[in-house]
C-alpha cells in the first residue's frame, strides 16, 4: 500500500547560522525501538566524485539499490582502468536485498554491473529497456560474470520490494533515453530519487519529462528529494539537444570537407541528431568505436536510433567517396588512450588519416581531470591540418544535466521536506545546497553528506525526523586493473607513482652461498631513472657502492637475503638521491651461487 496523501509544512523561520558541515544532533536515543527501525539513507559511491554514482535505501529487513556505475581513474592512478563501488557495508546482508534499480545506460550508473552483481547474490534488476540492451552488452565481455535477471520497467510500473519499500517511477530526460526518477514510497514517508536529468521540452527520440506527475508528487507530499547535482554551479537553464541538432546542421552545411565528430558513445541522443543531419545534407556515416557501433547496434534494434542501414559506410568504401560526403562518427573525444579520435592522431589507424579540409567536431563537454589530455588531443589534430571545433567555441554540445534554473524548479514542483545533493563533487553538492536555500528549504533539512555518510529517518511523537549522522560505511577504492578487481592497492599506486615520477633501478648482485662473498661486479638496469651511456660515472659508483654494501654483511651468520635486499635498496637509495636529487624505485636481486 502506497502511504496516504500527505502535506509536509515548510519551516518558516530564518535559517540558522551554524555551519552546514556540521553533524546534526540526534535528539533521540539511540536505544529507542523508533531510531533502531529507523530508515537508512546512504550513498556508497558519487558523493565526492563525478561517477561511481550508487546509492542504498535499508529499512528493516530489506534492501534496494539505486544505480551501480563506475568512476574513471583519476590522473595520478597509472594504470588503473576504472573505480567502483565499495561493497563492504552489504557483506551478510545479501539475502536482504530485494533488487537492484537502474536509472539509465551511462557507465557511471552501469558500469559496475559485471563486478558487483555476483557478490551480492545476483538480485533482480530492474531497469529501462534501452539501459537494459546496453547492460546485456557490457555483461558479455565479462566470462565470470552471472546472467542477470533483468526486468523491464517504465513510467506505469508500480514494483513492491519485500515489506518495506514500494517503488514507481517518472520519466525524466538526459543525453540518453529511457531515463527514469525512482519514487520510494516507505510508511515514514516518500523519497525521489533523480537520477541524471536535465529539462527538456523538446527531446531527441524521447517522451518530455512528465512535469504534470512530477507537480502531483509533489502536493502528495516529499519526504526528502536526492537530486542530481553536476551541473548546479551553472546559472540558466539547460539547452535542449534538439536545439544542438539545429546548430550542428548550419555549421555542417557550409562545409565541403570531411566532417569528424566525436562524441561519448552513450549519447544516444546526440548520435540521433548526427544521423538526421548526414541524410539531411546527403552524408554517409563512417562509425568509428567498438563501444560507439555496440550502442548504435543495439539502440537501433530497440527503436531508438532511427536510420537506414543504408546511410553507414564499410571499410572499404570510406575512403572512395567525395569528401564532402562523408560523415565520421567515432568516440575518443575526452582524449582517451585507446579510443578512435586517438588512434587518429597518433596516425594508427588501419584506413584513416588527418588531411587538409578535415573538420573535427568535439561534440562533449571535457570530464573534469582530462583537461590535458583533451587539449593536447586538440593541438595534434589542428597540426596535421585539421580545423577543430569544440563546445565552448559555438553549441555543438547540449549537457545532459539541469543547470540551476532547472534544478531550482524541480525542487519547487517536489516541495520535499529533507534535501540531499547527489551525483557530483563536494563543491557542486554544496552549490545545490545553495539552491535548495534559495527555493525555501530550511538549512538543517539540507544533507551534504560524504560517500558513506548515514541519513536516518524515524518517528518522533508524530513526526518523521530525518538526521545526517556520524555512522559512515567504508567507500574506499575497489580499483579495476585489466582483470584484477580490487588487487591494486594505495601501496601498489604509490609505487606506480614513484616509477613515473623517478623511475626505477634494479640492481643485480650475485653472492657466493658458502662465503657470502660478492662474485663479479653488480649489474645495474635502469629504467626511467638516467640513460647509461651517458651516466657511466654514476653507474660506476653505484656498482661500488653495492659491492661495499654486500661486504660489510657479516659472513659469519648465515646468508638472509631479505636482509641484504633491505640494506641495499635503503643506502643506494640515499646514495642515488644524494648524487641527483632524485629517489628512484630501488629493486634488488641477489642471486646465489
Amino acid at each position: 500500500m502506497y502511504p496516504q496523501k500527505k502535506s509536509f509544512s515548510f519551516n518558516k523561520k530564518k535559517y540558522q547560522t551554524t555551519n552546514q558541515n556540521q553533524k546534526q544532533k540526534i535528539t533521540v536515543s539511540q536505544s529507542s525501538a523508533d531510531y533502531k527501525n529507523s530508515l537508512k539513507v546512504y550513498a556508497l559511491g558519487g558523493l565526492e566524485e563525478v561517477g561511481r554514482n550508487m546509492s542504498v535505501f535499508e529499512y528493516k529487513d530489506d534492501i534496494i539499490i539505486v544505480d551501480m556505475g563506475l568512476q574513471f581513474p583519476e590522473e595520478d592512478m597509472y594504470g588503473i582502468d576504472y573505480i567502483i563501488p565499495n561493497i563492504d557495508s552489504l557483506k551478510e546482508k545479501e539475502k536482504n536485498i530485494r533488487g537492484v534499480i537502474i536509472t539509465h545506460g551511462h557507465y557511471d550508473h552501469i558500469g559496475a554491473i559485471p563486478h558487483i552483481m555476483k557478490r551480492i547474490g545476483n538480485p533482480p534488476l530492474y531497469t529501462g529497456a534501452l539501459t537494459a540492451g546496453l547492460i546485456r552488452k557490457r555483461q558479455e565481455e565479462y566470462k565470470n560474470a552471472p546472467e542477470l535477471n533483468i526486468i523491464l520497467i517504465d513510467e506505469t510500473s508500480k514494483i513492491k520490494f519485500g515489506n518495506c519499500f514500494d517503488v514507481e517511477f517518472v520519466r525524466i530526460n538526459h543525453s540518453i533515453p529511457d531515463c527514469f526518477a525512482v519514487i520510494i514510497h516507505t510508511d515514514l514517508g516518500t523519497i525521489i530519487h533523480t537520477g541524471d536529468f536535465k529539462i527538456d521540452y523538446t527531446p531527441v527520440n524521447d517522451k518530455p519529462a512528465d512535469i504534470n506527475r512530477i507537480a502531483l508528487l509533489g502536493n502528495d507530499g516529499v519526504l526528502m528529494l536526492m537530486s542530481d547535482s553536476t551541473d548546479a554551479t551553472k546559472p540558466g537553464y539547460q539547452i535542449s539537444e534538439s536545439t544542438i541538432g539545429d546548430e550542428m546542421g548550419r555549421l555542417i552545411e557550409k562545409l565541403q570537407g570531411r566532417v569528424i565528430i566525436g562524441t561519448f558513445a552513450s549519447q544516444i541522443s546526440r548520435v540521433q541528431k548526427i544521423f538526421d543531419i548526414a541524410k539531411r545534407f546527403n552524408r554517409k556515416i563512417y562509425l568509428q568505436g567498438r563501444s560507439m557501433n555496440s550502442n548504435v547496434e543495439i539502440a537501433h534494434q530497440s527503436g531508438y536510433l532511427k536510420f537506414d542501414n543504408r546511410i553507414l559506410l564499410s571499410d572499404r568504401e570510406v575512403n572512395k567517396l567525395p569528401d564532402n560526403r562523408v560523415l565520421i562518427l567515432g568516440t575518443g573525444a575526452q582524449g582517451e588512450e585507446k579510443a578512435f579520435l586517438m588512434r587518429l592522431a597518433n596516425k594508427e589507424h588501419r584506413f584513416l588519416k588527418v588531411k587538409q579540409g578535415d573538420t573535427i567536431i568535439f561534440s562533449s563537454s571535457v570530464v573534469p581531470g582530462n583537461e590535458r589530455m583533451v587539449q593536447n588531443l586538440r593541438d595534434i589534430l589542428t597540426r596535421q591540418g585539421a580545423r577543430v571545433i569544440q563546445y565552448t567555441m559555438m553549441d555543438v554540445h547540449a549537457g545532459g544535466h539541469g543547470k540551476q534554473e532547472d534544478l531550482k524548479l524541480m525542487m519547487r514542483l517536489l516541495k520535499p521536506e529533507y534535501f540531499m545533493p547527489i551525483e557530483g563533487n563536494h563543491y557542486m553538492l554544496r552549490a545545490h545546497a545553495e539552491l535548495a536555500e534559495q527555493v525555501g528549504i530550511p538549512r538543517e533539512n539540507i544533507f551534504v553528506a560524504d560517500n558513506g555518510q548515514v541519513i536516518r529517518f524515524f518517528r518522533k511523537g508524530k513526526t518523521v525526523k530525518g538526521v545526517l549522522t556520524n555512522e559512515k560505511k567504508n567507500t574506499d577504492y575497489v580499483m579495476v586493473d585489466g582483470l584484477g578487481v580490487g588487487d591494486v592497492s594505495n601501496i601498489v599506486l604509490r609505487d606506480r607513482k614513484m616509477m613515473g615520477a623517478d623511475g626505477m633501478i634494479v640492481v643485480i648482485a650475485t653472492i657466493e652461498s658458502r662465503t657470502g662473498s660478492i662474485i663479479g661486479n653488480p649489474d645495474i638496469i635502469s629504467r626511467g631513472f638516467v640513460y647509461m651511456k651517458e651516466s657511466r660515472e654514476l653507474i660506476e659508483k653505484t656498482r661500488m657502492k653495492v659491492k661495499d654494501i654486500v661486504k660489510s654483511y657479516d659472513i659469519a651468520t648465515p646468508i638472509n637475503d631479505d636482509y641484504i635486499k633491505n640494506m641495499v635498496r635503503n643506502d643506494i637509495g640515499a646514495f642515488l638521491f644524494y648524487q641527483t636529487r632524485r629517489r628512484p624505485m630501488v629493486l634488488p636481486v641477489i642471486i646465489r651461487v
